[in-house]
């Protein structure tokens, strides 16, 4: 038997959990509500796991990267930290100024401007679109300890 990884997040399994099945489901949201129907019935929910099987990685495009949108990310994003730190820095001021926010926010936005620009020359042509990516399963099983299946049917079929 291996030891777990020093790395490992205490109560996060490091295998695949084993016992009896207690359902299949479609959907994770599915899943959830049973785990949610026994959890309301004071059943002992950390003996149960969701496994997803069948993992499958989806990457949705959503748009083509180009010089506009990587400057109008940049400045927009630069503006957002110039705000907070033209607040932090008036705040620590014994007077507001107006001139200091503006020019937290511009500078900001400028450094946004830039750096935003720097990465998008630097991975041009490598990948010139944006994406978000998702890890989806064919269905997720729940999962009980050995001993458990008898009574968490008994309580779903008691809290319809």
């Amino acid at each position: 038997m291996t030891s777990p990884s020093p790395f490992a997040r205490p109560g996060v399994p490091t295998s695949v959990p084993h016992g009896d099945v207690l359902g299949t489901y479609d959907s994770y949201p599915e899943a959830q509500k049973v785990v949610d129907r026994l959890a309301k019935a004071d059943f002992p929910v950390a003996k149960l796991a969701i496994v997803g099987n069948g993992l499958t990685s989806v990457e949705v495009i959503t748009r083509k990267r180009s010089w506009n949108r990587a400057a109008l990310s940049g400045i927009l994003s630069g503006a957002w930290l110039g705000i907070f730190l033209g607040l932090f820095l008036s705040f620590l001021s014994p007077t507001f100024s107006w001139q200091l926010f503006a020019a937290a926010v511009f500078i900001g936005a400028a450094l946004g401007l830039f750096l935003q620009l720097f990465g998008y020359a630097l991975s041009r042509r490598n990948r010139d679109f944006e994406s978000v990516s998702q890890v989806l399963a064919a269905n997720y099983q729940i999962v009980l300890e050995p001993g458990f299946l008898t009574r968490a049917q008994d309580v779903l079929a008691r809290n319809p």
